[in-house]
């Protein structure tokens, strides 16, 4: 209380020492003066003296601008504030708010320290001053100046507002989106607290617009970086990189400054479904430089390069005839394809998979992961194809067919197919046989096996022939009984019998009947007693039962020809003989 009372007494003896100054000088002026009169009364002096100090009293605070930056002196420290003088008429109080308590602590009496001069009277004639205000004018210039220069600034991030990011650099300053870095970055609230270099590239004191920018320093980093880089990369090179980026056909590569991509088909000698199986966004890897074009500072890298190619000892490794285990990594409709080591994978055709012809797709006979035995068929080194064979690894079952199935014997089995010209039927696994449509009845004509057969059913075959070579096994199903024709037909038809017989088809040409014991015969159109403007379907239907006459017999073609008007010729002949 002491020292600032004493404090008080300074200043209040510098401002009358001030006061004296100024009436001597005024003195001084007056007695030299060309225009002063030459007597004047005491009243007349005394008056001219007040208003000439006013004057000059009033003239000293000119250089006190409002709105600026002054040194004060701490006149006293009170619980409200501090108490600071700046030369002028009166003292200012600056608000303890203003401090820390560290601040405060640290303030002494005497000390000078600089304020800003908000206003020099108030309403109530205050002095008003600023302690922050004048610390943030002095952060304004060191920026202005950093602005000027293009100076780099810490910037710790604060906020994250609309656009971009709150940063303080000693006041608060705009981070626009666009100018945090490099790259779009998703998280904003990962940055928040943390400190990085930035540039001002917009500033606006009259209105406390600052803007910054974190993506210029990075750009100029990598500029420096990439050109250093560039200067020292080749062809076939190995350099370490970090991987920056991964699409679905490869990784992007940061080499120091500039980046390589890495295409799927160079990660590795083996089959890579998507790049993400073999690298990770952030991971380090070894990598060779491939192509790097100086012109457009484009890098094509390679990482399966580091080793050595599987396929330069190929045929060594894997000649014709080789069997070895392998694992199906793919499969397509035309069959698997089958990886034997890394890097190195053959095609197993769907015909070279089973000695069954009914397999239809690879998928019904192995899936991706399996572990299958294959054949090697042939090795293609040029164009990195391998041909393998599953059914070679197996024992062939058309090796012992002939044994198994000689010609005449009979065989079980059951429909698997029907075509146009006959029926597939299975006798055991890889083993078929065909029924053509003509060994399925002695005396029926066929027009399709589904009169016959239906898919499934079970049958019973005689063998006819074996070809083991072109593996074709043919079965008889009419075989399975004796030839009627040679048996009993010519005995006991005759041309001139007359025979009772079913209509089972009704052609353009004539129609087919069944006579008895199956056998069919053909009643020719002209043979029908039709007139020739009448249709034969609306005279004649299927099923309708009828009498005709056999009017040939060709037994070595198994034929036989009737005739309903040579029966009728017959029946007018009797008639007209018995009258």
């Amino acid at each position: 209380m002491f020292a600032a009372n004493r404090s008080m007494q300074a200043v209040f003896e510098r401002k009358s020492l001030l006061t004296k100054s100024i009436r001597k000088g005024i003195r001084t002026r007056m007695m030299f003066s060309e225009d002063a009169p030459m007597a004047k009364t005491a009243e007349a002096q005394d008056e001219e003296f007040s208003m000439d100090l006013q004057a000059l009293y009033e003239e000293s605070f000119k250089n006190l601008k409002e709105g600026g930056v002054v040194e004060g002196t701490i006149i006293a420290i009170q619980q409200a504030g501090v108490v600071v003088d700046i030369g002028y008429k009166s003292e200012g109080l600056i608000p303890s708010s203003e401090f820390s308590n560290a601040e405060i602590a640290a303030l002494k009496v005497g000390e000078i320290i600089q304020v800003y001069l908000e206003e020099r009277e108030d309403s109530e004639g205050n002095l008003i001053l600023s302690k922050e205000k004048a610390a943030t004018m002095k952060v304004w210039e060191v920026l202005e100046k950093s602005f000027e220069k293009a100076e780099v600034v810490e910037g710790r991030m604060v906020s994250k507002v609309k656009g971009g990011m709150m940063v303080d650099i000693g006041v608060k300053a705009f981070l626009p989106g666009s100018q945090i870095d490099l790259h779009p970055v998703r998280d904003l609230d990962a940055l928040i607290g943390k400190t990085f270099p930035m540039k001002i590239i917009k500033m606006n004191h009259r209105r406390g617009n600052i803007v910054v920018s974190r993506r210029v320093i990075l750009e100029d980093s990598r500029d420096k970086k990439r050109r250093a880089a560039m200067a020292t990369l080749e062809d076939g090179q190995r350099v370490d990189g970090l991987v920056k980026n991964i699409t679905d056909y490869g990784a992007f590569i940061d080499l120091g400054g500039i980046d390589g991509l890495l295409h799927i088909t160079d990660m590795s000698w083996g089959r890579v479904s998507h790049p993400s199986e073999v690298l990770s966004v952030g991971d380090r890897a070894q990598v060779v430089i491939l192509k790097y074009d100086k012109e457009t500072g484009r890098v094509s890298l390679g990482l399966k390069q580091k080793t050595p190619d599987p396929w330069t000892q190929v045929e060594a490794k894997y000649p014709v005839g080789t069997r070895i285990q392998g694992k199906i990594v793919s499969i397509t409709d035309y069959g698997a394809f089958v990886e034997l080591e890394p890097g190195i994978e053959g095609l197993a055709h769907i015909s070279e998979m089973s000695w069954s012809h009914e397999v239809r797709h690879p998928s019904k006979l192995v899936s991706v992961g399996d572990h299958v035995e294959v054949a090697v068929l042939m090795v293609d080194r040029a164009n990195r194809k391998i041909s393998l064979g599953m059914k070679q690894a197996m024992p062939n079952p058309w090796t012992a067919v002939e044994g198994k199935y000689p010609i005449g014997s009979r065989v079980t089995g059951k429909i698997k197919g029907l075509t146009d010209f006959g029926a597939f039927m299975g006798l055991e696994e890889g083993i078929d046989g065909l029924i053509h449509i003509s060994d399925m009845s002695w005396t029926k004509r066929l027009t399709h096996p589904s009169e016959l057969f239906k898919k499934g059913q079970p049958v019973e075959a005689v063998v006819l022939k074996v070809d083991k070579e072109k593996e074709r096994l043919s079965l008889g199903y009419k075989q399975l009984q004796a030839d009627p024709w040679e048996t009993g037909i010519a005995e006991k038809y005759h041309v001139g019998d007359v025979v009772k017989c079913k209509i089972i088809k009704v052609t353009d040409f004539g129609v087919f009947v069944e006579l008895e014991d199956g056998v069919e015969g053909l009643i020719h159109v002209s043979e029908t007693g039709i007139e020739p403007s009448s249709r034969i379907g609306d005279a004649m239907q299927a099923n309708d039962v009828i009498r005709a006459q056999i009017i040939k017999m060709d037994i070595p073609e198994r034929k036989i020809a009737l005739s309903i008007k040579a029966y009728q010729h017959d029946q007018e002949r009797a008639q007209k003989k018995d009258k």
